[in-house]
């Protein structure tokens, strides 16, 4: 081999060898960086694995919460699908008993025109017989009458408020009851005024009762009490009239008078009662022939004990009894002898 290529290959092994050093450097430089690379790749990796994993956790929350309001509305759509399916049910029951109420109420006013069409059409409810209750002063015949029912008419087709109004237009009728007995009886009950007093007027006597109702003009006198000093006008003194308010106010007196007097045993001696004064009202009793001077309608009971101590006293002496002054104040009550 000559020299010169020793020389050669020399140089060429030193180069090679300085390009191997550089080399070998460079390859543990790479090596450094790749693992270096590789660090951070992995620290990467972990990273993104983290970041996906705190994804997914987010992913499943939010999935979860997502299914769960999902879930949450169903229930609502559920519930506000069986609040409306109610709703509708109800609808549909109120409807169902309305129309039944409506179908009953038709056939029930079907029946009912049907049975009157036929009450009112048959001969069966035709009247046979009227009868009166409880009238003494009014007969029968006049109460019909007045009435204006009559037989052979159908039971129903009669007004019942009209006929006892129509009644009632006789003063000695205070109340009227009317009754239909199926299927062809009329029973007309009948509450009456009694009189009580009687009052003169234009030498007639008109009957009033305890309400001061006149219920008869009449010539002939009853065997009633006679009040004298009526203050109403005569105009007025007609049948179904009532007396003034001023003597309605006298009347009260009499009748606590007429009370006490039957507590006593006198109220059948009374022939009259004169009121022209109310702070003296006087009674005559025609019996005993003497007159009560009675004051006012105070103290009865006293004042009616002497009288009767004074009738028993006095017996058939007529006179005038004097018991209308103050027993408070030392009165004595007294009798005057007629001369």
């Amino acid at each position: 081999m000559s020299k010169k290529t020793k020389e050669q290959e020399v140089n060429l092994y030193y180069f090679d060898n300085g390009q191997d050093a550089n080399s070998t450097q460079q390859r543990e430089e790479t090596i450094d960086d790749i693992m270096k690379r590789k660090k951070a790749k992995e620290r990467e990796k972990r990273i993104e694995q983290r970041k996906k994993q705190e994804f997914d956790d987010e992913f499943d929350i939010d999935t979860e919460t997502v299914i769960g309001m999902t879930n949450k509305n169903k229930i609502k759509q559920e519930e506000q699908k069986r609040k409306e399916f109610t709703k509708q049910q109800r609808k549909r029951n109120r409807l169902v008993k309305r129309i039944k109420r409506i179908v009953k109420t038709l056939v029930l006013l079907g029946i009912i025109i049907g049975a009157i069409a036929f009450a009112t059409c048959s001969p069966i409810f035709n009247i046979e017989d009227i009868e009166v209750l409880n009238n003494n002063r009014v007969s029968s015949e006049t109460i019909i009458s007045l009435s204006g029912i009559n037989k052979n008419e159908n039971i129903f087709r009669f007004i019942a408020t009209k006929a006892m109004n129509n009644i009632k237009q006789n003063a000695y009728i205070e109340d009227v009851k009317i009754k239909r007995v199926i299927p062809n009886k009329i029973q007309i009950e009948v509450t009456e005024r009694e009189p009580a007093f009687s009052i003169p007027v234009l030498g007639e006597f008109a009957y009033i009762n305890t309400q001061g109702y006149i219920l008869e003009i009449a010539q002939n006198e009853l065997n009633l009490p006679i009040i004298y000093g009526i203050k109403t006008n005569e105009e007025n003194i007609a049948v179904g009239n009532r007396l003034e308010e001023e003597d309605l106010t006298s009347l009260e007196a009499i009748l606590k008078i007429v009370s006490a007097m039957k507590e006593n045993g006198l109220y059948d001696k009374v022939t009259n009662i004169d009121i022209s004064n109310k702070n003296d009202y006087s009674i005559y009793m025609q019996t005993e022939k003497k007159t009560i001077h009675l004051g006012d309608a105070s103290n009865l009971s006293n004042k009616l004990l002497y009288v009767v101590a004074i009738i028993e006293q006095e017996k058939n002496v007529e006179g005038d009894i004097f018991v209308n002054g103050d027993f408070n104040d030392n009165f004595k009550a007294y009798f005057r002898e007629k001369v």
